[in-house]
C-alpha cells in the first residue's frame, strides 16, 4: 500500500513520516502545497526534512494562482470576514491543498491519503470532505485524529527513532498563507486573555514608521490590479496575488490587520485564535467602498445576503458544493462596474478608507448632491414621497387603534 501524506514539515506531519511508514510497513509520499506561505529556502528545507524521516518521494505543488482564482477572488467580491472581522485565512487553503494532495494521490495509484489534523479543530472535516469528493475510493488515514496521539508523545517517538526535533511551543499552532497568518492554541483558548506580548513579534518588519501614509488600490471588475504607495513612482500593474503581497508587505510594515477572531467551529464548539492578514483587510475593505459608489443598494444587499451563505460554507469545507458555483456566478455579474481607485490611509496600527473614485460612480452632482439641490424632482414630489411611503406603517398603526377601540367598547 502506498499513502500520500499532506506533509507542512511541522512536528504532526513530521510524526507522520516514519510512523505510518512503520505501522503500514509501505512507501509514504509526502506532498506540500504552497499557498502562499512558503518561500524557496522554507520549500527546500520542507523536502530534505521529509526525506530525512523516511519518505520516499517528495512533491512540492505550487497552488498560490489557483487559490486566488479560484477561492480568493470569490472571497474578494463577496466582502467575505466572517464575523465581520476575519478573512478565512486557512479555510480556503485547506480545501486547495486537500485536493492537491489527493489529485497526487490518484496520479501515484495511491490506496491512501494521509493528514495530521487534530480531531477538535476544522482541518480534520475540511480534509476529509475533499478527500471524499475528490478520491472517493481512496482511504483516509488520520492517526493523530484517530489514535489521541498528542504532541509530547509525537517528540518521543521523534527521538527515539533519532529524528531531531526542533524547540518550539507545544501550545501554539501558526498557519501563514498569502491570506494571512493565524496563531492558535495557547493563550487564546482563554477569552479573557489577549496576545502575548510577543505574539507578533515575528511579523515585524523594521521600526515602526511614524505619522500617517498612503496607498491606492486599482480595481477591475472587483479585483485588485495595482498598488501605489508614497515613495513608489507610478501605479504598477499587477495581477491578484502579486497585490497581495504588495500589500501585507506594506501593512506587516505599519502592524495593520492584526486581529482576535471567536466564532463557531465546523464541530459545533466555539474557537478563538489571533490573525494577522494585512492585505486581506485592506483589499476587501478597499473594495466594499468602492462597491458602495457604483453598485446599487439593492445589489449590495442581495451580494451580501449570499456572500454571507458564501463563507459559511467555505468555512465549513463544503466548497464543492454545487451552490457555490451559482454564488459565484452572481458574484462576478455583480462586479463588471466595481472598477476604480481607493486611497488609503495608514497609520501605526490601523488603517483607513479615505477617499474612492470610478468612471461608474452613482453620484452625479449634475442630477442631485446629497443634501442640497437635484434636478429631477422638486419639493412637491419629495412631500409627495414621503407621503406613499408612510401608508403602509400608517395602515398598520390605524388599524391598531381600531381593534383597541373595538375592545374597549365591548368592555
Amino acid at each position: 500500500m502506498k499513502i500520500v501524506l499532506a506533509f507542512s514539515g511541522g512536528l504532526d506531519t513530521s510524526f507522520l513520516v516514519p510512523y505510518l511508514s512503520e505501522k503500514y510497513q509501505t512507501d509514504v509520499v509526502t506532498a506540500t502545497v504552497n499557498t502562499g506561505g512558503f518561500n524557496s529556502e522554507d520549500l527546500a528545507a520542507i523536502e530534505e526534512r521529509a526525506l530525512s524521516l523516511g519518505a520516499v518521494q517528495h512533491i512540492t505543488i505550487d497552488a498560490v494562482d489557483e487559490l486566488f482564482d479560484d477561492y480568493l477572488s470569490h472571497l474578494i467580491r463577496g466582502n467575505v470576514l466572517k464575523g465581520g472581522i476575519y478573512p478565512l485565512c486557512v479555510a480556503a487553503e485547506r480545501t486547495i491543498q486537500a485536493g492537491k494532495v489527493a489529485e497526487q494521490a490518484i496520479a501515484l495509484n495511491a490506496e491512501a491519503v494521509a493528514h495530521g489534523a487534530t480531531g477538535a479543530g476544522n482541518d480534520g472535516v475540511r480534509f476529509d470532505v475533499a478527500f471524499q469528493v475528490i478520491a472517493p475510493s481512496l482511504k483516509i488515514i488520520a492517526p493523530v485524529r484517530d489514535e489521541g496521539w498528542t504532541r509530547g508523545r509525537e517528540i518521543e517517538y521523534l527521538k527515539e527513532r533519532g529524528h531531531a526535533v526542533e524547540e518550539q511551543r507545544l501550545d501554539l499552532s501558526v498557519n501563514e498563507g498569502i491570506w494571512g497568518t493565524t496563531l492558535g492554541g495557547g493563550w487564546t483558548h482563554d477569552p479573557w486573555t489577549g496576545p502575548d506580548e510577543d505574539a507578533f513579534a515575528s511579523f515585524d518588519v523594521g521600526p515602526e514608521p511614524q505619522g500617517a501614509g498612503e496607498i491606492s488600490i486599482g480595481f477591475e471588475e472587483g479585483l485588485p490590479v495595482s498598488i501605489e504607495s508614497e515613495g513608489v513612482g507610478g501605479v504598477e500593474g499587477m495581477g491578484g496575488v502579486e497585490s497581495l503581497r504588495r500589500l501585507n508587505r506594506i501593512g506587516r510594515k505599519w502592524r495593520v490587520g492584526r486581529g482576535i477572531h471567536l466564532g463557531d467551529t465546523v464541530l459545533g464548539i466555539k474557537g478563538r485564535i489571533a490573525f494577522e492578514a494585512p492585505g486581506p483587510l485592506m483589499v476587501v475593505s478597499a473594495h466594499r467602498e468602492l462597491e458602495k459608489l457604483v453598485l446599487t443598494g439593492n445589489q449590495m444587499l442581495i451580494k451580501d445576503q449570499l456572500a454571507a451563505w458564501y463563507g459559511k460554507w467555505v468555512h465549513e469545507g463544503l466548497y464543492f458544493e454545487p451552490a457555490l458555483r451559482d454564488i459565484e456566478a452572481l458574484l462576478a455579474s455583480s462586479q463588471q462596474r466595481v472598477t476604480g481607485r481607493v486611497r488609503v490611509r495608514l497609520e501605526p496600527g490601523r488603517f483607513s478608507v479615505v477617499g474612492v473614485q470610478s468612471p461608474h460612480s452613482l453620484i452625479n452632482e449634475d442630477i442631485a448632491r446629497y443634501g442640497e439641490e437635484n434636478s429631477l424632482w422638486d419639493g412637491r414630489d419629495a412631500r409627495g414621497f414621503s407621503t406613499l411611503l408612510s401608508i403602509p406603517s400608517l395602515l398598520h398603526r390605524t388599524a391598531g387603534e381600531r381593534s383597541r377601540a373595538q375592545g374597549r367598547s365591548k368592555e
